[in-house]
């Protein structure tokens, strides 16, 4: 798991920072994904560095991406009316997406670990 939360960390963090920068770094929350990217990406860094605290990151970028993936899915609500696809919601989409298969991807893999406990 921390290869794959240093992954999809990265992606996030590119993905903020590609939409920033497209933006003509007009507006910050272009770059909202990276703050979602960048905590995961340590925390996989780390996790893969550090066994004793691997559980405990892990879950931190759970969190994480949990909460990516609530704020990209109230704003796309928020924004219902008028979704036409243009940069900012395919970001929004992107993101929203890229948080929810890690969540799946982990809470699968923090079942599997805990069987293989008991």
């Amino acid at each position: 798991m921390p290869k794959l939360s240093l992954t999809i960390g990265i992606i996030l963090t590119l993905i903020g920072l590609v939409g920033y920068f497209m933006s003509g770094m007009a507006s910050i929350t272009a770059a909202i994904p990276a703050f979602f990217g960048i905590p995961m990406a340590l925390f996989g860094l780390v996790a893969g560095m550090n066994e004793g605290l691997r559980k405990h990151l892990m879950h931190a970028s759970v969190l994480v991406a949990l909460l990516g993936f609530i704020g990209m899915t109230a704003e796309l609500i928020r924004r219902s009316d008028n979704l036409a696809m243009n940069p900012a919601i395919i970001s929004m989409i992107v993101t929203g997406l890229l948080c929810l298969i890690f969540v799946i991807l982990a809470v699968r893999s923090f079942i599997a670990a805990r069987s293989a406990d008991q």
